[in-house]
């Protein structure tokens, strides 16, 4: 049986990786990072002109149609570039929500980029899959925090006790605040009071966002995997001690192989849980499986690329150290490495 991507899909992936590639050298990405916004949104329109951001919408409200193995291949480019762009937010978060929904009304502009959609999903303590947010007669009441692109979105898909509700950003009682993080672009805290809200899906339908968001995040963490092992490869077989490059020396080649195979099981257990969700097939396992990994596996693999380094890693004119921070950064959303082991163990037994 043959698992490599269609030609079609293939096409697609190289199409992402050329535009995110050309727009995000490292002056374009600190000139986006200092602006008001923290996004550069030139890129992500120019990514949503050409049909890669709303690969997954359906073809009657202006996407491409496609499922979820398009929008991972997509997303892994993100996470290999490190791009300041909404699309985390956009493509594992919002449109996923709102397709599933069947919401053609609020998926208007989106493919476009003109309008975004992000969803809230992190409690101020807590788990994710067991949010606190309060719902009276179709009113909000609660606060989330840490909501990707939450500074620039038009509107927001919320988990609540009792499922999903759509909240126009302008929506009464709800103040939207700026939380900066460790990646440079902003996120936001969402306090409702009494915001008038609709709901657009039951706790199924939020487990399965969430089991796509945590995908998600494992597409973009084997991206910036690979990234950060191509650039320590690179930089020991041109680095020179002693006359050789430190390459050839023991230590470093265990170092880097070991981030060799790291790297592999972040990819492989991320596109096993793309495939199996995109199939239908229950992922459950293999999902919090590719989630310790991508959470532990990928801090391994960036600590040893720094290390391999030396201070170079750390200079803001050289690409490495935003993989470090987007590798943080995609290991906390929804769980780092001990809750999703938590998880696992609990599956596995029946809990």
């Amino acid at each position: 049986m043959d698992f490599s991507l269609t030609s079609d899909q293939q096409e697609l992936q190289a199409l992402a990786a050329q535009i995110l590639r050309d727009g995000t050298t490292v002056e374009r990405v600190k000139h986006a990072l200092a602006s008001d916004s923290g996004f550069d949104m030139t890129l992500w329109r120019t990514l949503a002109t050409s049909g890669c951001v709303g690969i997954a919408i359906p073809e009657v409200d202006g996407g491409g149609g496609l499922g979820f193995l398009e929008v991972a291949s997509v997303l892994q480019e993100v996470g290999r570039t490190a791009a300041p762009i909404p699309a985390f937010a956009v493509m594992a978060l919002g449109i996923p929500a709102l397709v599933s929904a069947g919401r053609h009304d609020l998926l208007a502009g989106v493919a476009s980029g003109d309008v975004i959609v992000t969803a809230a999903i992190h409690e101020p303590s807590g788990d994710p899959y067991e949010p606190a947010l309060r719902v009276a007669n179709d009113r909000l009441t609660g606060t989330k925090i840490c909501v990707p692109a939450g500074t620039i979105a038009h509107r927001f898909v919320v988990t609540t006790q009792n499922g999903l509700y759509a909240v126009d950003a302008q929506a009464p009682g709800l103040t939207v605040t700026r939380q900066d993080t460790t990646t440079g672009t902003p996120e936001a805290m969402l306090e409702f009071n009494e915001s008038p809200a609709e709901k657009i899906g039951d706790m199924n339908a939020m487990l399965q966002l969430l089991r796509i968001a945590s995908v998600g995040t494992c597409m973009m963490a084997a991206g910036l995997c690979q990234e950060a092992l191509k650039l320590t490869a690179a930089y020991t077989t041109t680095r020179h001690q002693f006359g050789k490059p430190i390459a050839s020396l023991q230590a470093v080649s265990q170092r880097a192989g070991d981030a060799y195979i790291d790297t592999e099981a972040v990819r492989l257990t991320a596109w096993q849980s793309a495939w199996r969700l995109s199939e239908g097939i229950p992922a459950d396992e293999q999902l919090l499986s590719a989630k310790y990994w991508a959470a532990e596996g990928s801090q391994r693999v960036v600590r040893a690329a720094h290390h391999l380094h030396g201070g170079m890693g750390v200079d803001r004119d050289y690409p490495l150290y935003r993989y470090y921070l987007l590798a943080k950064q995609m290991e906390l959303q929804l769980g780092s490495g001990t809750p999703s082991l938590r998880r696992l163990g609990a599956a596995l037994v029946g809990n």
